[in-house]
């Protein structure tokens, strides 16, 4: 088979992804740092029929997108984010669902002295397959061991390295030792892209529930602000309504003003005793029904226990 030329496989290279632009309304924008070609093609398999991820050169990437920004301006929010170790996963259905088959392609991976740490590792307490000429490496590490049978034994669970951090030879060493592999890697999504529009990864877990509590928060500032400064608003007036009419009821409390909804309040003032049957008229049913259940299960017990008791004395009914 003929390797084509640079120039040929740059031109096919650049129809691709123009042809990708042209047919996908929407992407990912990802991060492949620590992915390998094999760990690649089980992500492309998973996303057959879903998706199509495409990574190259950014400048070349770049430079197809700049091409591309005759047919559609909206492209150009893209570029900013076209920069280090990345790439596009193209798709025309629900990002939620690509999105999930790209966080669950995950493979896990041994600590590698230099590396950034992407999560927070902690070493468990454990009696390990360590010898005693082990303890040095614990000792580095400040960690409290015992010898255990023959064996090192790790006494308390351990945080050993913090996200963000760079793992130190020490670091990688124990846990190869040990047999712990605390990183996993895969693509990691940075940005979206949707139909012009491009934004975080979080928004994809706002739900319909989170919209609505965040819309209550803001009416109840709204109305809060309002109500403080006087100014009626459409959120504000019921709260102003009911407001006034407690102040009518204060006034009818005191004076001898009446009016139909103040006519109840009346009359509990005049009779106290009347609080007394409201409240004992508001008390559940199920209090109500617990003491016929109680003497129902009484009655029940006893004739269980009459019918035993005719039983142990041995005669029948016309004996």
């Amino acid at each position: 088979m003929v390797k084509e030329d640079k120039a040929t496989w740059k031109s096919g290279y650049f129809d691709k992804m123009t042809g990708l632009l042209d047919e996908f309304p929407k992407c990912f924008i990802v991060g492949a740092d620590n992915v390998g070609s094999r760990q690649m093609q089980r992500i492309r398999m998973a996303l057959r029929g879903q998706g199509v991820v495409l990574m190259g050169k950014n400048t070349m990437m770049r430079k197809a997108i700049r091409r591309h920004l005759e047919n559609n301006a909206a492209l150009e929010k893209l570029l900013p984010y076209i920069k280090g170790n990345v790439g596009l996963v193209f798709t025309k259905g629900d990002l939620s669902e690509v999105r999930k088959i790209v966080q669950e392609n995950k493979v896990a991976a041994p600590a590698k002295a230099g590396a950034i740490a992407n999560m927070d590792v902690t070493v468990p307490a454990q009696c390990t397959v360590l010898g005693p000429e082990k303890t040095s490496f614990f000792q580095a590490l400040s960690i409290q061991t015992k010898i255990t049978k023959g064996t090192i034994e790790i006494l308390n669970d351990v945080k050993l390295i913090k996200i963000g951090d760079k793992v130190g030879a020490s670091e990688a060493t124990l846990l190869n030792m040990l047999g712990i592999s605390p990183f996993t890697y895969g693509l990691e999504i940075e940005m979206v892209y949707d139909n012009g529009t491009i934004f975080e990864l979080a928004i994809l877990s706002i739900t319909d529930d989170d919209i609505r509590a965040r819309f209550m928060e803001c009416v109840a500032n709204v109305s809060s602000v309002s109500l403080a400064i006087g100014y009626p608003t459409l959120v504000s007036i019921p709260h102003s309504l009911i407001n006034g009419f407690k102040n009518l009821l204060s006034l009818a409390a005191v004076t001898d003003i009446e009016f139909k909804e103040a006519q109840t309040m009346k009359e509990f003032l005049k009779d106290p005793s009347k609080f007394a049957a409201a409240a004992a008229a508001a008390a559940p049913a199920v209090t109500k029904a617990a003491p016929a259940e109680a003497k129902k299960e009484e009655a029940k017990k006893a004739e269980s226990d009459n019918e035993s008791g005719d039983d142990d004395m041995g005669f029948g009914l016309f004996d």
